[in-house]
């Protein structure tokens, strides 16, 4: 279905402030996905706050420009197909290889991350970490536990002359 100018335009600009707030996208070179599965997997990435586009490669290319996704330009070419988070990269990582490796037809090529550009392997790589909840707990417990083991030295010291003086007592009174 050929596009008319109007149409072309609205697609640019809503496509154009998507990846501008994008954190990361994961490219995907789709050769034959269903359109079951296709609808399967948007469903499965809304449930994580992510989308799934499927555009022409030269409103991409152009929606890109003046954005962190500008990196990506160059690898639109053929059958792509684009994961966008505004939140989370890792979960959108973790599910589209969860997707990638029950569906031949689809295949993870590339993505961005901050702005920058990351090959398959970097993708997988990434997925291999935790989730960012996980992450900003383990941070907030480190914060946590300096303050707490200051406190506990602090207290030793009038604690341990307690005891001093306690022992002290205990002697006298022998």
């Amino acid at each position: 279905m050929a596009l008319n100018k109007n149409k072309k335009e609205e697609l640019y600009g809503e496509l154009h402030k998507k990846l501008k707030k994008a954190t990361a996208i994961v490219l995907t070179e789709t050769s034959a996905l269903k359109v079951s599965d296709s609808d399967d997997l948007r469903q499965r990435l809304r449930k994580i706050e992510c989308e799934y586009k499927v555009c022409k490669n030269t409103i991409v290319r152009l929606a890109a420009k003046d954005t962190d996704a500008e990196v990506l330009i160059d690898h639109f070419k053929g059958q792509k197909a684009m994961a966008i988070t505004y939140t989370d990269p890792v979960a959108l990582v973790k599910l589209m290889l969860e997707f990638v490796k029950t569906h031949e037809s689809v295949k993870i090529t590339g993505g961005m991350l901050g702005g920058k550009y990351i090959d398959a392997s970097a993708v997988e790589a990434l997925s291999k970490l935790q989730s960012r909840e996980v992450l900003l707990s383990k941070l907030l417990s480190i914060f946590v536990a300096v303050p707490t083991n200051f406190v506990g030295v602090l207290a030793a010291i009038p604690r341990k002359f307690l005891y001093l003086l306690k022992a002290i007592e205990e002697k006298k009174s022998n």
